[in-house]
């Protein structure tokens, strides 16, 4: 009989991240996880999709220091459900082709099955299940996308909008009083290996 404790389902890190042993992180060393940041089973990220460097002599600094090689950036209380995928833009850059990094703000919500390959998401997103967010798109603060949209490349989505649709359009905005909608530290509370019920 073994004296160790039986292992959790996620790994939770000292910033208070909860990673779940079945997700699938590829690049580690290029994503950035902001702290209380719960990532789900059945989750990838590619962190391996980083910007390629350029060799001249102007890209190395005088200190040799390694370049910025984040390919993922993911703020606080961000929550990536099962079976969504993260992964940074690919495009032509002064005549290579390259991958741009993928910003993530806090309290973003991704929605199961969801891909996102935007260039930035703004702090308080809401992305609904099944989303497809096309390469180098832009969601601004305060934006709610509908289950099942689908949002072109290069989309640039304005705060506080309402989005659904193939090809997504807005359809509306956030009402007055509806911010509160976004927050996620409940969320993060309810998720780990040693969750305690809610008083009912």
């Amino acid at each position: 009989m073994s004296r160790r404790p039986p292992r959790g389902e996620y790994i939770e890190t000292d910033t208070g991240n909860k990673v779940a042993r079945k997700a699938t992180l590829v690049g580690t060393q290029n994503i950035m996880l902001g702290g209380k940041t719960v990532i789900q089973p059945e989750v990838m990220i590619r962190g391996d999709l980083v910007r390629s460097v350029q060799s001249s002599s102007s890209a190395s600094s005088s200190t040799g220091a390694p370049a910025n090689n984040t390919a993922v950036s993911i703020g606080r209380y961000c929550f990536l459900s099962r079976g969504c995928c993260l992964r940074p833009s690919g495009r032509l850059y002064k005549g290579a082709f390259t991958y741009m990094p993928l910003r993530m703000g806090d309290h973003v919500f991704v929605g199961a099955g969801s891909v996102v390959q935007a260039a930035s998401i703004g702090n308080h997103v809401h992305i609904g299940a099944k989303v497809v967010v096309g390469e180098l798109a832009i969601i601004k603060d305060y934006v709610r996308v509908l289950d099942g949209s689908v949002i072109a490349p290069n989309m640039v989505i304005p705060s506080f909008s309402i989005v659904a649709g193939q090809p997504a359009r807005v359809i509306g905005e956030v009402p007055e009083g509806g911010h509160e909608d976004f927050e996620l530290r409940e969320m993060y509370k309810t998720v780990g290996n040693n969750v305690n019920p809610a008083p009912s």
